[in-house]
């Protein structure tokens, strides 16, 4: 007997009680199980004890707004399509969502067509959860390749496919995104997964020493070669060569290298002949390697050589449903690397974390997860853990002028708090403990003393659920 397919629930979340029922029933009437929420904290709770397969809220609500639920309940469940609603749409807060990693953005009011069609869309999609295989440490590294995104899913099971051939492969991608780990990835899923991985970065070796590196040398082949040294291609016989930041090699190497990958042999300085080679090349670089090509930087033929198989790596910004995810991930190695006791992060600090641009990539999250951890002293990671490189740059001369009365104190306070989170009003009037509205109100009223410049601050005065961003300035009597 075939057992009927196990119903999928649906989470609708509304403070209005009639768009509420009849997002209800239009779900129930096209075959979903509904549940409903008539506000955030109603609607956590559900998803800390429920199965729930996807979640519609409403972004304006009293207390635990839409926004706020949302990335809760990311961190509670990673995977959870959510479909955020508002009948406030504009394109700043759509794309915020997305960016977010909202599954899609729906504008009150819609018709029933478009309900039906996101919903099947969320509900069809293969959920981004990650298999086992692709947590899998490479045993040379100890570090696995860790993700939600599914984007890099889809990446990581076409790089699992190739690694079954011998085929050449270009991993291009910013720098911190993990090119390294992916190469490892793929080498740990090929047939010479138990053989030598060999890694060499052309950037960071110097020029003269390089090919010597790279061929080897035979004894007494050059002043001060007092034994035969092999090359990383003849230790990677039979395995795989990483060459990291092939973009780096100068053109006269780049002969050499085409030579070897053409005939799959190699010639070690000062040997009296080619030694047959057995291994599979991976290149990496941070470069558009095209553009070194057109540049003149970069030998066409062996571009066609290595880039047989293309991989390009996301950064970090393009990738934020990771971020809940892996700051979990570094709070853990971090407490375990510093013998702390941190447990978590705050949904303040994570707002902070998913809203930068991360140009430093995995690599620069990790060190700024590090230090939150050393700084942590509650157990929780807050706003204050949080010490990004330009923290640490010197900082120009402030103008001599201090505040002198209460109402100067505050106004310096509130513009140092909106510099500090990078203009955005909700996350500086959750740390100084008002109101957005309060926060509002203030700002209207430094713009009327002519404090702050009108032509950046954008629409004040109106109402907004989305985050707001203000570009605070300083006038020569210490306001910005």
């Amino acid at each position: 007997m075939t057992l009927p397919a196990p119903s999928k629930s649906i989470l609708v979340v509304d403070d209005d009680p009639a768009m509420r029922l009849a997002l209800a029933e239009s779900l129930r009437q096209s075959g979903h199980s509904v549940m409903v929420a008539s506000n955030g904290e109603e609607a956590l709770t559900q998803c800390r004890e429920q199965m729930i397969s996807l979640m519609m809220t409403d972004i304006r609500m009293p207390g635990l707004n839409g926004m706020d639920l949302f990335h809760e309940v990311k961190r509670l469940k990673p995977s959870l399509p959510i479909i955020l609603m508002s009948a406030f749409g504009t394109i700043e807060v759509a794309v915020e969502a997305m960016k977010s990693g909202a599954f899609d953005y729906l504008v009150k009011p819609f018709s029933q067509e478009a309900l039906e069609a996101v919903v099947r869309k969320a509900l069809s999609a293969p959920e981004p959860s990650v298999t086992k295989s692709q947590f899998k440490p490479a045993e040379s590294s100890g570090r696995p390749l860790l993700t939600q995104d599914p984007g890099m899913l889809k990446l990581l099971k076409t790089a699992q496919v190739v690694a079954a051939s011998q085929t050449s492969i270009l991993i291009e991608g910013e720098s911190g995104t993990g090119k390294e780990l992916l190469a490892r990835f793929i080498h740990e899923h090929s047939p010479r997964a138990h053989r030598p991985f060999i890694a060499i970065n052309c950037a960071a070796v110097p020029e003269s020493l390089l090919e010597s590196e790279l061929f080897g040398f035979e004894k007494g082949a050059f002043t001060g070669a007092a034994a035969r040294k092999p090359g990383r291609f003849e230790l990677a016989h039979t395995g795989t060569l990483l060459l990291d930041e092939v973009s780096e090699m100068q053109l006269s190497l780049q002969a050499k290298l085409l030579r070897v990958l053409q005939e799959r042999e190699v010639d070690l300085l000062g040997g009296k002949g080619p030694i047959s080679l057995d291994l599979r090349v991976i290149a990496t670089t941070n470069r558009p390697l095209w553009e070194e090509v057109k540049a003149g930087r970069f030998r066409e033929d062996l571009y066609y050589r290595l880039n047989v198989f293309p991989l390009r790596l996301p950064p970090l910004r393009h990738r934020v449903v990771d971020i809940p995810f892996l700051a979990e991930h570094f709070i853990k190695k971090g407490s375990v690397k510093n013998q702390k006791s941190v447990l978590s992060i705050s949904t303040e600090a994570l707002s902070i974390l998913m809203s930068r641009e991360w140009r430093g990539n995995v690599r620069e999250f990790e060190n700024v997860m590090e230090r939150a951890v050393l700084l942590c002293d509650r157990g929780i990671v807050t706003p204050d853990h949080l010490l990004f490189e330009e923290s640490f740059e010197p900082r120009a001369e402030r103008p001599a002028a201090r505040a002198t009365t209460v109402w100067e104190a505050e106004r310096d306070l509130i513009l140092e708090t909106l510099e500090r989170v990078g203009g955005n009003r909700t996350h500086a009037a959750r740390l100084l403990g008002i109101s957005i509205r309060t926060l509002r109100n203030k700002l209207r009223e430094y713009r009327t003393n002519g404090l702050i410049d009108s032509s950046q601050l954008g629409g004040i005065d109106g109402p907004s659920e989305s985050e707001e961003i203000v570009t605070p300035q300083r006038d020569e009597g210490g306001a910005r």
